[in-house]
């Protein structure tokens, strides 16, 4: 009885180990995209997760519009994951790390120098009141002095981000002002603390700094963005760029109409779409809303109660101050 026991084990370990390394050697199925396929429909139909595909598209150049992708482009559908077929490589053999179009984890770096909307009736902690002797224009291991102190709970040791307030920013479609535009400067650390000021010395400087500058609680300059699935479907708009200008691309920063009420959580992506306007000269009978165009995506990076800072991960046009954004679930 001892032995068929072991020789059962031993026959259900065998068999285990081949289901593995079949599992592992599994050729895929090769698919071939048809008119009217969506990535998002794909996805959910093969991996059952249509989450899948926004850092795939993201990652990937060959893949124009997010919703929409060529008949004759073809997919390797493994059980886990599905690869873009690039057939360009395969006829010239040349040699890759990593299969064309496989996503493990998507992440992105950003400097802590994006800056942020300060909303509302928002405030800063304190602002920099004096500098040594008068001076103007201050950088690393300048003294400055601050109207916070003990009475603001202030220890000596404390470590404050120092930003400079820009112009108020209002929605490009409601014209309500959001809030002011500030980017970082520094960083100080406070030296000698009295009852309602204290001296302070420069430790960063990433702009000029001088008096007039805002205070605001410490921040770690560089972080690492993870894609995160939305929970939610919204819309909203690019109310603003870091730049001031009005035309922005990847790598570019925008800030949103979109926040922590709204749902809006750090690693969310979203669309940048753009109304398709018909010539009206072609038109002989009325027609309904035609299908929007995709332009790029956005990754939040921070976000406030009613706005939010994002980074432009791709553009396959000039994105613009306006351009609406798309976030579905």
């Amino acid at each position: 009885m001892k032995r068929t026991v072991l020789a059962l084990l031993f026959f259900l370990l065998l068999m285990s180990s081949y289901t593995v390394a079949w599992a592992q050697n599994e050729e895929p199925t090769i698919y071939v995209i048809q008119k009217g396929d969506t990535l998002w429909g794909l996805s959910n139909k093969f991996l059952q997760d249509p989450h899948y595909w926004p850092p795939l598209w993201a990652k990937n150049p060959a893949i124009g519009n997010p919703h929409f992708i060529f008949p004759g482009q073809k997919l390797r559908i493994f059980p886990d994951r599905i690869e873009v077929v690039d057939e360009v490589a395969a006829e010239e053999k040349a040699p890759v790390s990593e299969p064309v179009g496989v996503v493990q984890e998507r992440v992105f770096t950003v400097t802590g120098g994006e800056g942020f909307l300060l909303e509302g009736d928002a405030k800063p902690l304190g602002h920099i009141i004096a500098t040594y002797q008068n001076r103007q224009i201050l950088g690393e291991d300048d003294i400055v002095y601050a109207d916070v102190g003990r009475s603001q709970g202030v220890k000596t040791g404390n470590r404050f981000s120092i930003y400079k307030e820009m112009e108020a920013i209002s929605h490009p479609v409601s014209h309500v002002i959001l809030g002011h535009k500030v980017i970082p400067l520094g960083t100080l650390q406070v030296s000698e603390v009295e009852e309602g000021t204290s001296k302070a010395i420069i430790t960063k400087s990433y702009l000029e700094i001088g008096a007039g500058a805002y205070l605001m609680p410490y921040r770690d300059r560089k972080k690492v963005i993870s894609l995160k699935a939305p929970t939610k479907d919204l819309t909203g708009y690019i109310v603003e760029t870091q730049t001031g200008n009005k035309a922005v691309a990847a790598g570019d920063v925008v800030f949103m109409d979109l926040g922590k009420t709204n749902g809006l959580e750090v690693g969310n992506m979203l669309y940048v779409v753009r109304d398709v306007v018909p010539d009206q000269k072609f038109i002989s009978v009325p027609i309904g809303k035609l299908p929007t165009d995709v332009i790029g995506a956005v990754v939040v990076v921070e976000t406030g109660e009613t706005t939010a800072t994002a980074l432009v991960i791709k553009s396959i046009d000039t994105i613009y101050r306006g351009d609406r954004l798309e976030m579905r679930k």
